[in-house]
């Protein structure tokens, strides 16, 4: 039976202490780790976790030890938490749900645990269900399975005006357009901004990694193109390790639960690869989350985006509205806090920083630049 959710007289709005922390950790580890305990990268991931978006130390193997002992169930996790509201519940099954998306392959004994929790918190999670389900028959996701139970359920290509799409190019969420001169013309002229703007900055995003417009051949979705935007506003470069931060980043901003399936089908294509392919052009590339340093990265993707002003859907952003606004204007405006030391000393870099670009990246812009008779002035390898 789940656990009502409060009223407006009982509901605790402040953030956890050292206390609760203590609990969500309990309750967290005894729904997510598997027969013979919680892997390497669950324990690192978890503690990161825990320390970038509640300021407390948390150790994983001491709780597990903790839990042998004294196991904590499901019905009494959700009572300790009924005064928390759904938001607060939600985030606790999405931490449940990243902790479980990198067990490979994933057992169905913690995907029945985490559908437990989530029932007895009152959390009808559809991405939750999808890995419960493929868990179960053992079968590979499908980037379908995100696209219809996470972000993009109610997704109308005709209701997609922020990407500034021609009428009836687009066919699908993560459709290219590749016959369109009006956008690519639109994305082009951002190099007609002054410098320091966020437009301007896209502008040069691209053109340092060879990058082509939206709406011109061999572009990628206009969709999948909202996220670089993201790059130059959070700060976060192009190798894969920085695209998992940048998706944390997104998802954590908005306050609608499904973005959280963005992170989700990053996770699975850039960590277990049980996704093959997604968002029109990734391509599963396995165990860049569980990189030295990534759980910090990670982590502190996702502190940033929670303290952000008011919730940000990044990904339905009109960014021309706001392209000639100067980067550290936007930042300001949505209190945007810099990354932590400890993230930075992990490795987390800026596009414009030595080893914000891959190599494939790094010549298609020195080709690019060469082939315009003009020099490459773009970031380089470290």
């Amino acid at each position: 039976m789940p656990v009502p959710l409060p009223d407006a007289a009982t509901v605790l709005l402040r953030p956890p202490d050292a206390a609760e922390t203590a609990m969500l950790a309990r309750g967290i580890i005894s729904a997510v780790a598997p027969e013979g305990g919680l892997t390497g990268l669950q324990q690192t991931l978890l503690a990161a976790m825990f320390r970038s978006m509640t300021g407390f130390e948390v150790d994983p193997a001491a709780v597990q030890t903790e839990l042998a002992d004294k196991p904590y169930s499901a019905q009494d996790f959700a009572q300790d938490l009924y005064r928390r509201n759904a938001a607060f519940r939600g985030r606790v099954v999405q931490n449940m749900v990243t902790a479980e998306l990198v067990l490979d392959p994933l057992p169905a004994a913690v995907a029945d645990r985490v559908a437990e929790f989530a029932a007895e918190l009152g959390v009808h999670d559809d991405l939750e269900e999808v890995l419960h389900a493929s868990a179960d028959r053992g079968r590979r996701l499908a980037a379908i399975d995100f696209d219809r139970n996470g972000y993009l359920h109610d997704f109308d290509p005709g209701h997609a005006a922020q990407l500034h799409v021609g009428d009836g190019a687009l066919h699908g969420p993560w459709s290219p357009v590749e016959d369109d001169p009006a956008l690519a013309a639109r994305w082009a002229s951002l190099g007609d901004l002054p410098a320091g703007t966020l437009g301007r900055g896209v502008y040069d995003f691209y053109r340092t990694r060879g990058f082509t417009f939206p709406g011109s051949p061999g572009s990628a979705p206009p969709l999948l193109a909202q996220h670089d935007w993201v790059h130059v506003l959070a700060d976060y470069g192009t190798r894969v390790e920085s695209e998992i931060e940048v998706f944390a980043f997104i998802a954590r901003a908005n306050d609608d639960l499904h973005a959280f399936s963005l992170l989700a089908m990053v996770v699975s294509l850039f960590e277990t690869g049980a996704l093959a392919a997604g968002a029109g052009l990734f391509e599963a590339d396995k165990g860049h989350l569980s990189q030295p340093g990534m759980a910090a990265r990670f982590s502190d993707a996702l502190r940033r985006a929670a303290l952000c002003t008011g919730s940000n859907d990044f990904m339905a952003t009109d960014w021309f509205a706001v392209a000639d606004k100067p980067v550290a204007v936007l930042r300001r405006e949505l209190m945007l806090p810099d990354k932590s030391d400890e993230a930075v000393a992990a490795g987390s870099v800026g596009p414009w920083d030595a080893g914000g670009i891959s190599p494939f990246q790094l010549n298609a812009g020195r080709k690019l630049a060469a082939a315009e008779g003009r020099d490459y002035t773009g970031p380089g390898l470290r």
